[in-house]
Formats: C-alpha cells, sequence, structure tokens
C-alpha cells in the first residue's frame, strides 16, 4: 500500500456505470437519513463498519436513454468515511475493488463525476493533484 492517501473503489456490475470504478453507494431508503443511508450502503457493498468524517459534495448525476429521455437521476451525497472495522466482502452489486492513490485513479475507468468528487477528496489532502485527476 502507499504511504499518502488512499480511496476504496469497487467496480460495478449493473447499470448505469457497469465495468466501471466507483464510490460504494446507493439508494436512501424511505424515512432514512442520508448519513445513516451511506454508512449502511458501505457496510451492504463491502461489510465494512465506517464513521463519517466530513461532507465531501452534492452533485447531481443524470443518465439519457437513446431517445434523449431521462433513464437514471441520482443525487449524489459523498462522504469522506474512515474505516472503523471490518474485512472486505463484496455483495452481487460489484466485481472487484481495490484501494487507489491519486495517480492511480487517473488511469481507472470512472464516471466524470466519480472523478470529480475524487479530485476533492485528493486535492483536500495532498493540495496537488485535483487539476491533474481532471
Amino acid at each position: 500500500m502507499s504511504d499518502g492517501p488512499t480511496v476504496l473503489l469497487i467496480k460495478r456490475k449493473y447499470p448505469p456505470n457497469e465495468g466501471r470504478w466507483a464510490i460504494p453507494g446507493g439508494l436512501v431508503e424511505l424515512g432514512e437519513r442520508v448519513q445513516d443511508a451511506a454508512v449502511r450502503e458501505v457496510k451492504e457493498e463491502t461489510n465494512l463498519d465506517v464513521v463519517l468524517v466530513k461532507l465531501l459534495d452534492v452533485s447531481t448525476d443524470i443518465h439519457l436513454d437513446e431517445r434523449s429521455r431521462t433513464k437514471y437521476h441520482y443525487v449524489l451525497v459523498d462522504y469522506l468515511a474512515r474505516r472503523v472495522e471490518g474485512r472486505i466482502k463484496l455483495n452481487a452489486e460489484s466485481s472487484d475493488f481495490g484501494w487507489f492513490t491519486g495517480e492511480q485513479v487517473r488511469q481507472l475507468d470512472m464516471s466524470q463525476g466519480t472523478r470529480d468528487v475524487l479530485a476533492l477528496h485528493f486535492s483536500d489532502r495532498t493540495g496537488r493533484l485535483r487539476k491533474r485527476l481532471r
């Protein structure tokens, strides 16, 4: 593992973003707080228990179909989290995982939205990677 900051990413099995690297996460359940959903989704997708450290970004991700109609519409709320305990065990939604440095992230296939929030993460922690990730 690298001496610098790393981020846990998973490779999505299903659309949208099938086969691309992503931040663990998912849908908020009815009546659930966004923060609780973030912790729950990380646990469901990776088996890790985490605590949220800070809010990184809030963004919108819209996917259109072949007729330019909205197929998927997500509001993404990304947090920096710290692992408390657990060993990684992926659920059926992911095909792979990895811990990546900012330099390694540059080489991965991911959505622009994921790339943007990772740029925020690494620029906060290193002060120099933000421009190079874009």
